[in-house]
This record gives structure tokens, sequence and C-alpha cells, in this order.
């Protein structure tokens, strides 16, 4: 009995990945929610509530949610018995026996079921934030992995559809609940931020070329298919992109901004410096600059919650 708890235990850890989950979704959290703390009076205590709730929010949905659905599907396209599973290649759970293959299915299932039923209720108690909130969250979650839309599976549409405005949403999701409304700042943090994750998630996929290529149906990522299209080299380039699209966001931020556009655009080149350098063949190498992105993208999180 204690063998069984402490494998569930383990498995619901896994399944976690709490370091993307961190580096994501609380790190965007953290970059609307930092100013409401050192600029406004609105009570301390009510703002640790709303944090807390929100990154809640996002272990289950972005932590168990999306990652029960996606190593489900996964699982039966193949792909992931295939990864290199550095950093990339699911959570592991079905591969290690933590999970069955039935039970992760039913826990997505019915933790859908259960997030649409509580957006129902909101709705009805006129808490309409908090409904467009879980809806875009469990959208995302959803078509991302599942059938028929698999979003993840087509080239640009499962960055754009499903990861970015789900990011976004949490984004600014702190200031316009605690607000009222999103100010320019939340708005400005929650897309530059989203930005950065989908560069990071794009560097996330290089190491699963060669296993997306081989599933069935083909696992076809943006960085499979810049792949395909221009060769090896240009696997880097959706990160190149989506970084250099979030270093264009620093002219958004102006003068108004200074300091954090000039933070930005320091994180950025540096970003861009060891994507552009790294070998794409090497899979622990590309992981190793993976994590230093990660910690690029909190840093930015936090540079642009302070300076507002």
């Amino acid at each position: 009995m204690i063998s069984q708890v402490r494998s569930v235990l383990s498995g619901g850890w896994m399944l976690l990945r709490s370091i993307a989950v961190v580096s994501s979704s609380v790190a965007t959290i953290l970059s609307s929610m930092l100013p409401l703390f050192l600029y406004t009076s609105i009570p301390t205590e009510y703002l640790i509530i709303l944090f807390v709730m929100l990154t809640t929010a996002a272990f289950i949905i972005h932590g168990v949610l999306t990652h029960a659905f996606n190593d489900y599907t996964d699982y039966h396209s193949g792909t992931d018995a295939n990864s290199p599973a550095i950093l990339s290649g699911g959570s592991r759970v079905l591969q290690q026996g933590k999970i069955s293959i039935h039970t992760l299915w039913l826990l997505g299932k019915w933790l859908a079921i259960a997030l649409l039923i509580l957006a129902v209720i909101f709705a009805v108690l006129a808490q309409y934030k908090l409904t467009i909130l879980l809806l875009i969250g469990v959208w995302g979650a959803g078509s991302y992995s599942i059938p028929p839309l698999r979003l993840s599976y087509r080239p640009f549409l499962g960055e754009w559809f499903s990861l970015f405005p789900s990011i976004l949403f949490l984004g600014f999701a702190g200031a316009w609940l605690a607000l009222g409304y999103v100010p320019l700042w939340a708005m400005q943090n929650a897309v530059i931020n989203g930005l950065i994750c989908l560069a990071w998630v794009m560097v996330h996929h290089i190491p699963d070329l060669d296993a997306d290529k081989k599933a069935v149906p083909v696992k076809q990522t943006s960085v499979v298919w810049f792949t395909t299209t221009f060769g090896l080299y240009y696997s880097r380039f959706p990160a190149v992109i989506y970084l250099s699209m979030a270093g264009l966001c620093a002219l958004w931020l102006g003068f108004d901004r200074v300091w954090a556009a000039g933070g930005l655009s320091i994180i950025i080149v540096s970003a861009l410096y060891l994507v552009l350098k790294m070998k794409v063949e090497d899979h622990e190498q590309v992981s190793k600059y993976e994590k230093i992105l990660l910690l690029l993208a909190m840093t930015t999180a936090i540079w642009l919650g302070i300076f507002i």
C-alpha cells in the first residue's frame, strides 16, 4: 500500500513537470502581480490569495491537464518512445510505468470536465473573468494535443492558437482580476513573456526532431517544418523568430519604460546568441541551453514586473 502511494505521488510529480510550469506560467503570473505588490495600495493579503489561486490553477491546467493530454497523445503516436528524453519527450510517467495509459486518459478527461463545470458555475455567479480564464486554459490544453485538432502536430498552429493564448491570458489575469481592467504594462508583460515562452518551447522540440518525424501521424511541429523545408540548421529558426518578436517589443515599451526596454534588449540578445551558436544535432547541448533560456525567461518576467 505504501509503495503504491509513493508510486502515485512520484508519478504525479513527474507529470507536473514543475520546472516548465514555473518558468512559463508562474513567471508570467509574477510578472503582472509584482507591480500590484510594489506600486498599488491593494491589500497584500488579497494579492497573496490571488497569486496562490492563479498559481494553483496554472499547475492544475498547465501542469496536470496539459501534460496528461500531451503524454497520452504522444504515447499513441509513438514520438515519446523515440525521444532522447533529456528534457523533452514528455513526463515519462508512462514509459516508467508510474501511471497507466488508461488512468492518464481518465485523469485528463475528468479533470477537463470538472474545470468546464466550474466555468459554468462561475458564469452563473456572474464571475465572467474567471469563466473566460478557465475556458481559455482548458481550450489550450485540449486543442494542443487531443484529436481532432491536435494543433501541436501542425506547424505554427499549436503555438498561436493553443499555447500563446493560454499564456497571454494567464499573464494579465492578476492585474485584470485585481484592477478590473488590463493596464498597458500588464498587456506588454504578458505578450513579451508569451513570446519568450514560445521561443524556449521551440528549442525544447529540437531534440525530438527525428522522433516527431517517425510519429504516426507525423508530429509536424514548426521545428520539423523548418527542418524539412530548409535543412537541419534552420531548426532553430522558430526560436529565433519568436525571440526577435519579443525583442522588437522593446520599441513598444519605449521611453515610458526605458529600464524595462533596456533589460529586455540585453536578455533577448543573450538568448539569440545562445540559440544561434548551439549545435542543434547535440541533444545534450540543446537541453543545456534550454535550461539557460528558462532562467532568462524567469529573469525577464521579474525584470518587467519591477520596471513598469
